[in-house]
């Protein structure tokens, strides 16, 4: 089988002007990094995670017991992914591969929303930023035995535009949450999700493991819900907004197609067939950018924001 395609480091080490990830490029989170330093790796976490859950809850006004803590988004994903084995899965048309790769790990075969178990939205979707279309008439129209797992990965990171979906509708779904590409720190990995109201959690209590969140990722996870910790985001949105104005001016001077997005990253078309070969160019030069065919968007790129260094690098060589 194929291997998955991410950003960020490869073979080559660490790009010198990554685009190719979606994280926040002002981090990382001073705050976040030191609560992360500062943790103490030679114990075990509280396999309850008793605190760490109330933090949680308390910092989005939910019961604690519909919180759940997971590895990472990925290993979320699969696991609930496991809980619908050989069921049918509703997949936005471009989306993070992952939903596709545990789909076809346990057996779940893609259907149109109407006839899915388990259904994915991500919003501000990846790669394009965009809000997801009919997600709140998608969301009114579940039945009882369907599931939709909201991916909020990008939610903390949206630079304009309001959510599709308001508290009641949010109720009715899992929401996702991964606060590392927020605070820029995405080499920890730490995630949770926050269950439907008066959903029943107990498949997905079992399919965890034991501790799938160790001492750094529950700092990371307790700085996030902090009120430094997003005052400081608050003000990075700010910086990235003034960034993506001059990086998407940038690319329409190279004469580049760029696609609306309401994120910290966007879809863009350059011209000329050879993408594969002119990214390698810019790969040897120290420049990385997302290849998008693997979203389903031959012929784009998918490009974080990052600061004006790295675009007038990115302009001389694009």
């Amino acid at each position: 089988m194929q291997a998955p395609v991410h950003g960020g480091p490869d073979a080559l080490g660490v790009p010198q002007f990554d685009f190719s990830t979606n994280s926040n490029a002002c981090g990382p989170c001073p705050q976040a990094l030191a609560a992360v330093q500062q943790a103490d790796a030679t114990r075990y976490p509280d396999p309850q995670y008793t605190a760490l859950k109330d933090q949680l809850a308390a910092f989005h006004g939910v019961a604690a017991q519909r919180i759940l803590l997971a590895a990472s988004a990925s290993e979320f994903i699969h696991r609930i992914s496991a809980a619908h084995q050989r069921q049918r899965v509703y997949l936005p048309q471009h989306h993070y591969g992952d939903y596709l790769q545990a789909a076809r790990a346990w057996g779940l075969a893609p259907a149109d929303a109407p006839l899915a178990q388990l259904l994915w939205a991500c919003e501000p979707s990846s790669p394009l930023g965009q809000p997801h279309a009919g997600l709140a008439a998608l969301v009114e129209g579940l039945r009882a035995e369907q599931q939709l797992v909201l991916d909020c990965a990008y939610s903390p990171l949206r630079l304009e535009g309001r959510p599709s979906l308001n508290a009641g509708q949010l109720d009715r779904v899992w929401q996702m949450w991964t606060p590392n590409k927020a605070l820029g720190l995405t080499g920890i990995r730490a995630a949770y999700a926050i269950a439907p109201l008066g959903a029943d959690t107990a498949a997905l209590q079992a399919l965890c493991p034991s501790w799938p969140v160790g001492a750094h990722g529950v700092a990371l996870l307790q700085a996030w819900c902090q009120p430094a910790s997003q005052q400081w985001l608050a003000q990075s949105l700010e910086t990235l907004r003034n960034w993506k104005a001059r990086q998407l001016i940038l690319c329409r001077t190279l004469g580049w197609v760029c696609l609306p997005s309401v994120a910290n990253f966007f879809c863009a078309r350059p011209g000329g067939d050879d993408l594969p070969q002119r990214l390698l160019r810019l790969r040897e030069r120290g420049i990385k950018l997302r290849d998008a065919a693997s979203f389903g968007l031959p012929g784009y790129v998918r490009l974080g924001v990052l600061p004006p260094l790295a675009q007038d690098a990115l302009g001389m060589a694009g």
